[in-house]
């Protein structure tokens, strides 16, 4: 199994029964889609800095920012299948098109 598949696996099933005061993940699906959405945006911004100033980070923050947005997508009851559906369905499309489709 990817390593991507593992985390989200593991993000799910501890969504379903971990306590929160045991778990981040149940911590921060117990603090709401609000709290993890402003993680997402955290680890992105944090992202976007190691990019700029601190390359040698950039690994480690992608990966915080991927694992924030695995939680979301979860809180949403999408996961990674669902957003390899839609860039499968975007595959080949131009992406200045598939923009101006939105």
């Amino acid at each position: 199994m990817d390593p991507l598949d593992r985390l989200e696996a593991t993000i799910r099933a501890r969504r379903d029964a971990a306590e929160p005061g045991s778990s981040y993940v149940a911590s921060l699906f117990a603090k709401g889609r609000p709290k993890i959405a402003q993680k997402v945006g955290e680890e992105a911004t944090e992202t976007v800095i190691a990019a700029l100033a601190e390359p040698d980070k950039l690994a480690s923050e992608a990966a915080d920012l991927v694992f924030h947005l695995l939680v979301l997508l979860a809180d949403a009851g999408l996961g990674l299948d669902d957003v390899r559906a839609e860039l499968a369905r975007r595959e080949g499309v131009s992406g200045h098109d598939e923009k101006a489709s939105r």
